[in-house]
């Protein structure tokens, strides 16, 4: 059987056909491990996947460009960049808002010089900064306030998720009217964001598996 390549439902919102070249590039040369890998020793080891670029889908990436056009947003994260389809997406809004920042974090160093290469063949380099290593340290400190995270991340074996631990990290410095969105409906996570005392509110869109959509209220 063929291997199905990700499409978008409509065409892309983004208009720079330097950076949909490289998005439809990166889907295009998708690869997935077999599904006996993640039932191995090394199913938590992140650098095991280091070949494999784990990322958003075409609907999830215009949606996340659309919102940060539309809220004006300057400064976001990217938990974990992986490759970078999510930092183009990202980077893509920063720039066609005039100018801000993707705060990026990923494990994995192979990864790190794929995605910073990817944003650079898509010209948009000078609005990414990729920091390298545990996210549980990176984004510990955005440098100011936030207008949007994505939320994705590796599976632990055991405590809570890596999106769990990330949210309660990024949570206190996402402004009041910030977007965070989350590709893996993790339930610590999920339970974190819909816990009205943590001054969120949220929707689960019918995106992949499940895309959780929530806004910083409170």
């Amino acid at each position: 059987m063929p291997r199905e390549i990700p499409q978008s439902s409509g065409p892309s919102p983004i208009r720079d056909s330097r950076v949909v070249d490289v998005i439809q590039r990166l889907n295009a040369s998708r690869r997935h491990p077999e599904r006996g890998a993640f039932d191995g020793p090394s199913r938590h080891d992140a650098e095991a996947f280091a070949d494999y670029g784990f990322s958003i889908r075409p609907d999830q990436g215009d949606l996340i460009y659309l919102l940060c056009r539309a809220m004006g947003a300057k400064r976001v994260v990217d938990f974990a960049t992986s490759i970078g389809m999510s930092a183009l997406y990202f980077a893509a809004a920063m720039r066609d808002n005039g100018g801000g920042l993707v705060i990026g974090s990923e494990l994995v160093q192979a990864k790190v010089d794929t995605a910073r290469a990817n944003l650079s063949d898509a010209g948009l380099a000078d609005f990414a900064d990729i920091r390298v290593g545990d996210a549980r340290e990176t984004l510990r400190d955005l440098g100011g306030p936030i207008d949007f995270a994505l939320i994705d991340g590796w599976p632990q074996p055991e405590g809570p998720s890596l999106a769990r631990t990330v949210i309660e990290i990024i949570a206190p410095q996402l402004r009041v009217g910030g977007y965070v969105l989350n590709d893996n409906a993790e339930p610590d996570f999920l339970d974190f964001i819909r816990d009205p005392a943590n001054g969120f509110i949220s929707t689960t869109l019918p995106i992949k598996r499940g895309t959780e959509l929530a806004l910083k209220i409170g």
